[in-house]
C-alpha cells in the first residue's frame, strides 16, 4: 500500500499547488476585480497595502495554477501571508482561532512547503525541464 501511495506523491503535489493557486487567486479577484463581492474590499485602491496584496494574489495565484516559477511565487505568497497575519490578525488576539488568522497561517505554510517542494509533474515548470 505504501508503494502505491508513494507513486501518487508527485501528482498530489501538483493537485495541492493547483488548489492553493485557486484559493489564492480568488482573494486577488475579490480585491481588484470585485468578484466575488466582498463588502470590505469595495472602493479599494490598488495602491494601498491591501491593493498590493491583491496584485500579489491575482498574479501569484494564476502562476501557481499553471505551475510557472512555482518556488519563487510560492515563497513570495508565503511571505505575504505571514505579513498579513502579523498586520491584520495577530494584534486582535493571541490565538489564530480567535483572531481569524487560521487561513492566513495555512496559506503561509502551504506556500512555504511549495517553495521547497516545487510544482510537481503537472506544471509548466516540469514541462520546461522536460523540453
Amino acid at each position: 500500500m505504501n508503494e502505491t501511495l508513494a507513486a501518487w506523491t508527485p501528482r498530489a503535489l501538483s493537485v495541492l499547488r493547483l488548489i492553493m493557486g485557486l484559493m489564492i487567486i480568488q482573494h486577488g479577484t475579490a480585491k481588484l476585480l470585485g468578484f466575488p463581492v466582498v463588502a470590505s474590499f469595495a472602493n479599494l485602491s490598488p495602491f494601498s497595502l491591501i491593493g498590493a496584496a491583491g496584485i500579489i494574489e491575482l498574479i501569484g495565484g494564476a502562476l501557481l495554477i499553471v505551475g510557472f516559477q512555482t518556488r519563487l511565487v510560492a515563497f513570495i505568497i508565503s511571505g505575504e501571508m505571514a505579513f498579513a497575519y502579523f498586520m491584520a490578525h495577530a494584534p486582535k488576539a493571541f490565538y489564530p482561532l480567535i483572531n481569524g488568522g487560521t487561513l492566513a497561517i495555512m496559506f503561509c505554510f502551504t506556500c512555504l512547503y511549495l517553495s521547497t517542494a516545487g510544482a510537481g509533474p503537472w506544471s509548466v515548470d516540469a514541462a520546461m525541464k522536460r523540453g
